[in-house]
């Protein structure tokens, strides 16, 4: 008997995919990780996210080894050091992330978050090129603030740049400081809103009932960068 489609529209976040003592990892059987996906998959779902920077570079690599049928595969390039954004930088590890994922192409690349040390026309430029040379199809931003995304806007439509058209944020019923102003820009500039985090890294999954909990696994365990992160 098939699954019920759910009513509300998912996106299967890979953070936690990748090679066994990678940051973050809890999944790095690949029977287990296809049974997983299988699973979101027989709901309906078919949109997949996953970014250069996760389980230290592992991620995009493990994925190419599942069978992801028609699911669509976003990616993005996160600053992990000045200069990353400039245009020979962001075009190499865009590139690299195309090779691990076995891809041609992405639906979603996403600038992960904002490298102010390279000014945004400059980095807008060189994306601009990676689309027109059918390498993704949608420009996503992630945690950019809310002017950020306005200059961004500005700048493409003086350029005539391909613009982006969904930006991905941390938003959960304790975390809500896009409300004021993100929210409201993007719905300016028709753009869409995808959230991460909405269960506050399992938080309200009924598993932690409060700071004194010393959970073993998952975001908040004690003793690995994302359990300190996290708590």
């Amino acid at each position: 008997m098939a699954s019920k489609e759910t009513r509300v529209p998912l996106i299967f976040g890979t953070m936690i995919i990748g090679e066994a003592g990678k940051n973050g990892v809890r999944n790095s059987d690949l029977n287990e990780c296809q049974t997983i996906l299988d699973t979101f998959f027989s709901h309906g779902h078919t949109e997949i996210d996953t970014a250069r920077m996760y389980a230290e570079g592992t991620t995009e690599a493990h994925l190419s080894r599942l069978n992801l049928g028609n699911a669509t595969v976003d990616t993005k390039v996160y600053p992990a050091e000045p200069g990353w954004h400039s245009p020979e930088r962001i075009r190499a590890k865009f590139a690299e992330s195309l090779e691990k994922l076995g891809r041609k192409k992405v639906r979603v690349f996403y600038l992960h978050a904002p490298d102010r040390s390279v000014p945004f026309e400059d980095t807008l430029g060189e994306v601009d090129k990676m689309y027109k040379e059918g390498l993704f199809e949608i420009l996503g931003l992630s945690n950019y603030a809310a002017w950020e995304v306005a200059e961004i806007i500005g700048i493409c439509r003086a350029k005539g740049y391909v613009e982006p058209k969904i930006y991905q944020a941390m938003y959960n019923a304790i975390t809500r400081a896009i409300e004021p102003e993100l929210v409201p820009c993007l719905r300016k500039f028709g753009i869409r809103l995808v959230v991460y985090n909405p269960l506050a890294g399992g938080f309200f999954a009924g598993k932690l009932s409060g700071t004194e909990d010393v959970p073993q696994e998952g975001r908040f365990k004690s003793g690995d960068a994302m359990g300190k992160m996290y708590r």
